[in-house]
């Protein structure tokens, strides 16, 4: 019988996602183990997480991983990256510690084009911390520090990371992506391997925005999350690469 799937390797045997139900971080988990299996790098993977439940991925993958104080994930994997030229680093980072406290970071590993990929998990809310207001939170949306709802005239409005960062010089490249349908999934993977042979070929700083659910601090079953995402956030964060050189 031919083989059609196989499990990543890049994922721990045996372990359970301890992710809340209708969460895509297990996906996107999966997807980074395949597609660094896939260009041969699995053993030189050295992934860089950030707080909250982008931290959780230390229990279940079986590449080099550090946790990095809360926003400064771009700074540490910049460390790394110059210190292991030969490593693939990434980050796997929320909204939060990219685009509130993080900013700073994020801003000038971007400017100065580092070599190394960022991949950043844009559910609209903090996730493990609470649920508070995020940069990316809806205009409208309830959050645990917004219990009436963003109002642009007090929290200002969602910003829009990939079209931030394209307004500076070094960035190679900077895709939306999400993983709400199967269609979806596979361009999710197709864009984080060009995201790593970027890196692979020197070509400097990519990062692959995926948007995606959070049933929990959203406060919605897992369908509706999902009809939420596609209906409401994708709205305001449209898929689509805006920059590939």
């Amino acid at each position: 019988m031919k083989k059609v799937y196989e499990r990543t390797k890049g994922i721990i045997p045996g372990a359970v996602s301890g992710f809340c139900p209708g969460c895509m971080h297990s996906t996107i988990h999966k997807l980074i183990g395949e597609v660094a299996e896939d260009l041969d790098k699995l053993d030189k993977l050295v992934r860089v997480e950030g707080v909250g439940c982008c931290g959780l991925g230390q229990f279940y993958v079986t590449h080099d991983e550090t946790i990095a104080a809360h926003g400064r994930a771009c700074a540490v994997a910049t460390g790394i990256k110059r210190s292991s030229p030969d490593s693939l680093v990434f980050t796997y980072q929320g909204d939060g510690d990219l685009a509130s406290i993080g900013l700073a970071e994020t801003m000038s590993a971007a400017n100065r084009g580092e070599n190394i990929t960022v991949i950043f998990v844009n559910n609209g809310i903090y996730g493990m911390t609470g649920g508070q207001m995020a940069p990316t939170t809806l205009i409208g949306m309830k959050a645990t520090t917004a219990p009436n709802g963003r109002d642009p005239k007090e929290h200002g409005y969602p910003m829009h990371m990939c079209e931030i960062l394209n307004q500076l010089k070094a960035p190679v490249y900077l895709t939306r992506v999400s993983c709400d349908t199967p269609q979806h999934v596979i361009q999710t993977r197709k864009a984080i391997k060009k995201g790593f042979q970027n890196q692979l070929d020197g070509k400097g700083f990519s990062m692959i925005e995926i948007m995606t659910s959070c049933p929990t601090n959203w406060g919605m079953s897992t369908l509706d999350a999902v009809k939420f995402l596609q209906e409401d956030m994708m709205a305001e964060f449209p898929l689509g690469t805006i920059r590939d050189n």
